[in-house]
């Protein structure tokens, strides 16, 4: 009998995630299984289902085949536990010497009557550095150089993002009392509010995460009192993460089910962003827990022009306003929005472009439409406009 021929429906994940995909059942057939520490031939050991490789493993396994280190770090980021623990990563004397150009930085900031809130936390509950790489090099090049010269950090971004992946930082002081951070995705679909989410199609749920790398490296220790970062191993594996860590399900389970591990000076921490997890609380009497926390980006997500488009939102929300006004759908309006104006609300400057109260501050996109929905005047747009500029440049 000749075989079945099989359809494109077949063979094709499904083009949405929906309901079907969002099931607790299906989060615990991704996560509730043991790494196995055989199948990471170069790895030292396995804590709480979390990879180990120890500093002199990785100097090891560089020296005799990066590429084979590297392969084994893309399996276990991809479809192993999503994140590794590489300890002694960076010098001790280094991450000091970066931490004492830190806190000079956080001085200065609060000199300047500067509050640096974030995501998850209210402006002066901790400490924050936005846009810590570009800092520290501003504020002691030398330091900068030691400290990303290091080349644990450059074989895991390597093997994630390839050769020419860009990095940013912030540093978080987590000071006692501290709160835990609700349990996440990160960046980019982790930062898309929850009501969106669904309008995205299933290859982008599935390409967010290889577009960065999430990481921290421990500037001080870090013990389990202190909060470091929860972790749910295995959890990028389940399709509908990205919509489930918004459900008060998920996070109960996340509650019962993550793991800490506690970190010595120099740790460093790499997850796939769509690995759930979130800042542990800081019940410590006297630590403040401070971290370096890592974005690396794929140097893909850009653009091939450079285009004016508040420019061009200028020009066009005149007739936009007469399109609204001569009772033209809302969809045609936003649609003519979308492709005049900026719809993605980073990079920015996130010392005064702060996200407070939401995961990402309001777009271009967004400014326009509140402004046609209150039917602003152009100038009225325009100050909008400046304002916003203003907040996002440097």
């Amino acid at each position: 009998m000749a075989a079945p021929v099989r359809t494109p429906a077949d063979t094709t994940p499904a083009a949405w995630i929906t309901e079907s995909d969002v099931q607790l059942d299906d989060l615990r057939a991704q996560v509730e299984r043991d790494t196995d520490l055989a199948d990471y031939p170069l790895a030292d050991d396995v804590r709480g289902n979390v990879l180990v490789y120890s500093a002199e493993s990785v100097a090891r396994a560089v020296t005799v085949d990066r590429r084979a280190l590297q392969s084994e770090l893309i399996r276990a980021l991809a479809d192993g536990p999503g994140v590794v623990v590489f300890t002694g990563a960076f010098d001790a004397g280094v991450v000091d010497r970066a931490s004492e150009a830190f806190f000079a930085i956080i001085e200065a900031q609060r000199a300047r009557g500067l509050d640096a809130g974030d995501h998850f936390g209210k402006p002066g509950a901790n400490d924050r550095i936005w846009n810590a790489a570009q800092k520290l090099a501003l504020h002691d090049p030398a330091v900068f150089a030691d400290y990303y010269a290091n080349d644990t950090l450059a074989v895991v971004c390597q093997a994630w993002l390839g050769p020419r992946y860009q990095v940013t930082s912030q540093v978080n002081v987590v000071n006692p009392g501290g709160r835990a951070q609700v349990p996440h995705r990160d960046y980019h679909l982790g930062f898309v509010p929850g009501d969106h989410l669904a309008s995205y199609p299933a290859h982008v749920h599935r390409t967010s995460p290889v577009l960065t790398l999430q990481g921290a490296v421990a500037h001080g220790d870090m013990p389990l009192d202190s909060g470091p970062t929860m972790l749910l191993p295995h959890s990028q594996r389940f399709a509908g993460g990205y919509i489930a860590f918004n459900r008060p399900e998920f996070v109960d389970y996340f509650a019962a089910h993550h793991v800490q591990l506690p970190l010595r000076k120099g740790d460093a921490v790499f997850f796939n962003p769509a690995l759930c997890h979130g800042a542990g609380s800081n019940i410590s009497d006297d630590v403040r827990r401070i971290a370096n926390l890592m974005q690396i980006s794929s140097p893909f997500g850009r653009a091939m022009e450079a285009v004016d488009r508040t420019a061009m939102v200028r020009a066009v929300y005149p007739v936009l306003r007469a399109m609204a006004a001569a009772g033209r759908p809302r969809r045609d309006l936003e649609n003519v929005v979308v492709a005049t104006a900026e719809g993605y609300a980073f990079p920015t400057n996130l010392d005064s472009d702060q996200p407070i109260g939401s995961l990402a501050p309001p777009s271009q996109v967004d400014i326009v439409l509140d402004a046609l929905a209150d039917d602003l005047a152009e100038e009225d747009l325009d100050n909008a406009l400046r304002t916003q500029n203003e907040r996002r440049n440097p």
